[in-house]
């Protein structure tokens, strides 16, 4: 005579603890993308909805359709750029230069013109107008 039990091993996995493991995983990976700090270009972009006016003294870089370059509307050479703003801010390097640029313009233009606030290790800012 065989005992038949009525209740059958069923196998179980525990998830109550899963959930506290993936929300400290999730934590670990904010974190370290936020101090992961790639080489990007630091600006200043101000809001194109509204209109932010400053007391401080800015200096005015503008770049025009066709590539010519004005530093405060006196016409500069690309090569001289450099030089030219750098003796513009003086020893002063917490000026901010803002860069009024046409929106038509590739890319690159506008890179080869921060480059130079980067090596320099100045202030630009990117000039909008409101919508």
């Amino acid at each position: 005579m065989s005992i038949k039990r009525k209740r059958r091993f069923h196998a179980e996995v525990a998830t109550s603890s899963l959930s506290d493991i993936m929300f400290f995983l999730l934590l670990f990976f904010l974190i370290i993308s936020t101090l992961a700090n790639p080489n990007v270009i630091k600006m200043t972009l101000p809001k194109a909805k509204s209109n932010e006016k400053t007391n401080k003294q800015l200096i005015s870089l503008s770049v025009t359709e066709d590539k010519h370059f004005y530093i405060d509307k006196k016409p500069v050479v690309f090569e001289e750029l450099e030089s030219t703003l750098m003796n513009k801010i003086g020893a002063d390097k917490s000026q901010t230069v803002v860069v009024r640029i046409p929106f038509n313009l590739q890319v690159q233009d506008l890179v080869d013109v921060l480059q130079i606030g980067v090596k320099n290790n100045l202030k630009f800012v990117i000039a909008t107008s409101p919508k």
